[in-house]
């Protein structure tokens, strides 16, 4: 080190944790360090409120660059590219070549496309016409015998006479992903695993470098799952498949290659980084088992999803946001393709202009923001290293216990999976319910006059007996839905903002209704304030309101309240009266006044919004 960089250096003496500890103790002025500080993911990873270089000793990946196993920091050498990907789910062939070319056209490397309705070489034909596989990914889905497909597809590249190493792309076959969520397999467990022999013989002695098997992972982001589940059950999920493959004699060299992971991308933004850091690690640690001849076996081939779990029917508008977040941990985590879903799936099907976002957001993240510039940006960040240690820690038991009680479909078949998974389920709608998960324009900050009834296009209705995809928003969105229709009919329920007293409190708090009722699509009557408890009660008679939701500070409400609630139930008895807060030391004197109801931040949002529409008649 040269004498002027040590110079600087010497000017920013190192400070120790002890000293750092001293100060947030003095600062906190006597609150609790945990709950102030420190606080838990639905993984139940405790996280610090900051992490130094200490917090690295435990973890000997470090030293490890990109491309080298275990591939926590990347499968790829150098850069960090990946194919834009985009789902073409039209089931009418023509139409599906349409859309793709299209989308080639405008930026698309990567196709995932539904082959419902190919049954001949013709129909593939039809489907494939003008889209050069030498250059884009295809990846089939919802085939009902993918051994077949692979016998056309074979055929169809070489009347092509394509060069057959670099044919690249995948099949969706998961028979055992078809069982978490049907508990059943389509024929048996025997005929639909013995698929992976036949594909081995077909497609994996023809095109090298196609993957014949997908493990769905975002399926079990999107029923609910914790990241940790996803993760360790996606493991189990593979691991099935490379025990029967080598129980009947493939080498672990040509089945492990021929896999591709997909997982959904959340909202939480460093947990998602940190979690395909995790699964490359856990994946290259199972595969090493095996023995395989050539290191780069253990590579994971990544496919991420943006989550459906966490999209909106309302203020639909955020979903692209939303997506462009978990593009960029798709990234930042070093996957090999990335699939954002367009912002309006949740209500209708894509059309040009959201297919258009959802590829766009993808080149922009490429060609302004570069992010495929740098291989594994995360690399030697004390937070995102640390996270992924503690998930690899826990996604490594829940695998390794899962192993013990006979593996995932032993699992499966005993319903263990359902019911750990719906376990998540309640505590993230739990999360949601109450506000401590925010579903902007959802659950928090709503445009309360947006209306969505005439514009739902498709339900989500459908059934399994296993593992149900759903999304958090749902139960708030049928509340909405039930309001819009009742008010079709009738008059739209209104909510009158009495604004009385302190000037800032009954703002804040006229805001706080605002926010609560418009969750579910109430007219919200504001109010300028008023001096007087009449002036107020008269309005808010005349405005036809049902419900009147006085807003003031704790203290002053028993001076107004007698006064407004008297004159408005002398009026209309059904007319409810309810108090914007939580006034403990009042509440009894409110009570015995005439108040119906306290609405305040403790509340479980949900149940109280259906209780309202019960009330109302919706």
């Amino acid at each position: 080190m040269s004498k002027e960089r040590e110079k600087l250096f010497a000017d920013f003496p190192k400070i120790s944790t002890n000293e750092w500890e001293d100060i947030i103790i003095k600062d906190l002025k006597g609150a609790d360090y945990a709950k102030k500080l420190l606080w838990k993911t639905n993984e139940n990873i405790l996280v610090k409120p900051y992490y130094r270089e200490e917090d690295l000793k435990e973890l000997d990946y470090l030293m490890q660059i990109p491309g080298e196993f275990p591939f926590v920091r990347s499968t790829k050498e150098s850069g960090n590219d990946w194919k834009i990907t985009q789902v073409i789910d039209e089931t009418d062939i023509k139409l599906a070549n349409k859309f793709s070319l299209e989308s080639i056209a405008k930026g698309t490397d990567a196709l995932i496309i539904n082959a419902k309705n190919i049954h001949t070489l013709n129909n593939l034909q039809i489907l494939l016409e003008g889209i050069d596989l030498q250059s884009v990914n295809i990846r089939f889905e919802n085939h009902i015998f993918y051994p077949t497909l692979a016998e056309l597809f074979i055929q169809y590249i070489e009347n092509k006479k394509y060069d057959k190493n670099s044919i690249e792309g995948s099949f969706n076959y998961d028979p055992i992903s078809f069982l978490l969520q049907h508990n059943t397999f389509w024929k048996s467990k025997e005929e639909d695993l013995s698929q992976i022999i036949a594909l081995h013989e077909s497609i994996g002695k023809v095109l090298p470098n196609f993957k014949y098997i997908t493990i769905n992972g975002n399926l079990l982001h999107n029923c609910g799952s914790s990241i940790t589940q996803e993760i360790a059950l996606s493991l189990a999920i593979a691991h099935e498949y490379l025990a029967y493959a080598i129980d009947h004699k493939i080498d672990i060299d040509e089945i492990a290659t021929r896999m591709n992971f997909t997982f959904s991308i959340g909202s939480n933004y460093f947990l998602e980084i940190a979690k395909l850091r995790t699964a490359r690690l856990l994946w290259a640690t199972i595969v090493e088992q095996y023995q395989p001849e050539v290191a780069q076996t253990a590579k994971m081939f990544i496919t991420s999803f943006s989550s459906l779990w966490n999209k909106t029917t309302y203020d639909a508008h955020v979903n692209m946001l939303r997506t462009t977040t978990e593009g960029m941990s798709a990234a930042i985590g070093g996957a090999d393709a990335i699939v954002l879903n367009p912002y309006d799936v949740t209500y209708k099907s894509s059309d040009d202009f959201s297919r258009r976002i959802a590829r766009n957001t993808q080149i922009i993240l490429k060609e302004e923001a570069h992010f495929d510039k740098v291989n594994d940006p995360a690399a030697g960040s004390y937070y995102i290293e640390n996270l992924t240690h503690a998930l690899a820690e826990q996604a490594w038991q829940l695998f390794c216990d899962t192993e013990k009680q006979g593996g995932i479909i032993s699992a499966a078949l005993q319903g263990r999976i359902k019911e750990a998974v719906e376990e998540s389920c309640r505590k993230r709608d739990m999360d949601i319910a109450t506000r401590r998960m925010v579903l902007l324009g959802t659950n928090q900050y709503p445009n309360y006059i947006e209306q969505m009834i005439d514009k739902v296009k498709q339900t989500e209705s459908v059934s399994h007996k296993g593992l149900q995809p759903y999304r958090g928003a749902l139960p708030f969105e049928e509340l909405r839905l039930a309001t819009e229709a009742y008010s079709k009919n009738h008059p739209r329920p209104k909510v009158f903002l009495l604004k009385i007293g302190n000037l800032s409190m009954r703002q804040a708090r006229a805001g706080f209704i605002t926010n609560f009722f418009g969750c579910i699509g109430y007219e919200i009557i504001e109010t300028q304030g008023y001096k007087t408890a009449a002036e107020g009660a008269k309005d808010a008679l005349d405005a036809k309101a049902h419900i009147v939701a006085i807003c003031s500070a704790d203290e002053e409400y028993i001076d107004f309240v007698p006064e407004i609630v008297q004159a408005i139930k002398h009026q209309n008895t059904n007319t409810l009266c309810i108090i914007a807060g939580n006034p403990t030391e009042s509440m009894e004197g409110l009570k015995a006044a005439g108040i119906d109801d306290f609405i305040h931040i403790k509340l479980n949002v949900l149940e109280t919004l259906q209780r309202y529409n019960q009330t109302l008649g919706i």
